[in-house]
């Protein structure tokens, strides 16, 4: 009889620690690059009346030999509310015979996914003395995107700007006292920012609110929050002076608004896509190249990143009897 396992918030973050993610995360890149992996682009459906969507996200990844899908909840009008604004769930099945093997939270794994590629994106991009970090949002992204640079950089001074800015106070106060640092809280992107060598834009804006004029020379720069065609969080100016990288250039080519809205004003073309981490890591592209350019990570999240947190959230319930496990199968009929 198979079972399945049943995980939800608290088992998947205990399970998925963010720097074991974040070595997941190096992995699963490289086999993308390598052509390990198959993944249309993501399905999103509007929900009439809202800024909100529904996604759809299926991958395999031969590597691991697991397929699944992620089906997401994004709902930005969720933002200050008790509710996140990212909640669905992670389904993983096995390739060999298609058995269902795992349904996990999909808010945790992708809130812990995501930070986990931009701390890659750090380790691969940002100065090796990088540690002035300043975050643009103060939600779930920037809760796990503090604990990501903490595990790739020596962190001396922590920024937080946010609108409205009791959250911002609030978070500050919280991730403080859970890290022993101290988070100052700015009242604009521009004061957050001056002089940062780290900066993540994790916020549900959907026009820029960093410009290229405020950033410091040697930033390294992870933009996560805008994922459709139409919205981003950086200007024109802010991409055209950086050295882009990717997660996905499929991906980036037809879905990063901050990408494709400078492209449509003449500003660069494809070329301007320098490659994806995954090439970075198999050693086909170099990185960063001097201490005063200005690198950028644009974050979209692919579904193979999905698939390798669930299957390794996977194994290791396998070994500490995690989570809830469930029978499933019984007779197996044959057709005649």
């Amino acid at each position: 009889m198979d079972k399945v396992l049943i995980a939800n918030q608290r088992e998947v973050t205990e399970l998925l620690p963010m720097a074991e993610c974040i070595d997941v995360m190096a992995e699963t890149l490289k086999a993308l690059d390598a052509g390990q992996a198959h993944l249309p682009l993501r399905t999103m459906m509007p929900v009439p009346g809202s800024e909100n969507l529904l996604g759809l996200m299926p991958s395999y990844l031969a590597n691991i030999e697991s397929l699944g899908v992620k089906v997401i909840a994004a709902f930005p009008s969720n933002f200050g509310s008790e509710y996140d604004t990212h909640m669905g769930v992670v389904i993983l099945f096995d390739a060999h015979y298609g058995v269902l093997r795992a349904i996990l939270d999909g808010a945790s794994i992708t809130a812990i996914r995501t930070a986990a590629v931009s701390g890659l994106a750090t380790r691969l991009l940002a100065r090796p003395d990088a540690g002035d970090l300043a975050l643009i949002g103060a939600g779930t992204q920037a809760h796990t995107h503090l604990e990501a640079m903490k595990c790739v950089r020596q962190l001396r001074r922590v920024r937080v700007f946010s609108l409205p800015l009791d959250g911002a106070y609030a978070f500050a106060e919280r991730e403080s006292r859970r890290h022993g640092i101290q988070v100052e809280v700015k009242e604009s992107v521009q004061a957050a920012v001056e002089d940062a060598d780290l900066i993540c834009t994790v916020t549900t804006s959907h026009d820029p609110v960093l410009k290229g004029k405020w950033i410091a020379p040697g930033a390294h720069i992870n933009a996560v929050g805008a994922f459709t065609p139409t919205t981003r969080e950086l200007d024109s100016q802010a991409v055209a002076q950086a050295r882009l990288y990717v997660d996905r250039k499929e991906s980036t080519l037809h879905e990063a608004g901050e990408f494709i809205l400078p492209k449509a004003e003449g500003r660069f073309g494809n070329e301007h896509i320098l490659g994806e981490l995954g090439e970075i890591l198999n050693g086909k592209i170099a990185g960063r190249s001097s201490l005063n350019e200005i690198t950028l990570f644009k974050s979209l999240g692919v579904a193979v990143e999905d698939l390798a947190a669930a299957h390794h959230v996977l194994q290791k319930a396998s070994q500490s009897h995690l989570g809830m496990w469930v029978e499933i199968g019984g007779q197996h009929f044959a057709s005649s």
